[in-house]
């Protein structure tokens, strides 16, 4: 699924990135915790997560996830939007709960990451 069909589903706001409709996300890591994104994330992958730290993004730069989808509207630090330009992230934001957007993905078609 291109990632501007997954914005597009899930209402989401552009925080940085474009070119939306070059990535495809077969997979997605859904996760608070880093070190779990760390150890079980796919490089290529969606991140969902409610952190909005740049911890998130240097997470994602480092496993090969090419998207972040920041849950609950969460606010997202100054910093977060920096360090996602820097490592070519694409950052978005959703107003649904973490629960909610995984669901709503998985019923696309859109599949876990093995773990």
């Amino acid at each position: 699924m291109k990632l501007k069909e997954i914005a597009e589903t899930l209402d989401a706001k552009i925080i940085v990135g474009d070119n939306l409709e070059n990535i495809d996300i077969e997979k997605v890591t859904a996760s608070d915790l880093m070190s779990d994104v760390l150890a079980m994330g796919e490089e290529g992958s969606l991140l969902i997560t409610g952190l909005s730290t740049p911890q998130c993004i240097r997470t994602a730069g480092v496993v090969g996830i090419p998207a972040v989808i920041i849950v609950r509207n969460r606010d997202i630090m100054p910093e977060t939007i920096e360090s996602a330009k820097r490592f070519g992230i694409v950052l978005l934001s959703t107003k649904y709960g973490m629960f909610e957007t995984c669901g709503i993905l998985y019923s696309k078609g859109l599949k876990p990451v093995k773990i």
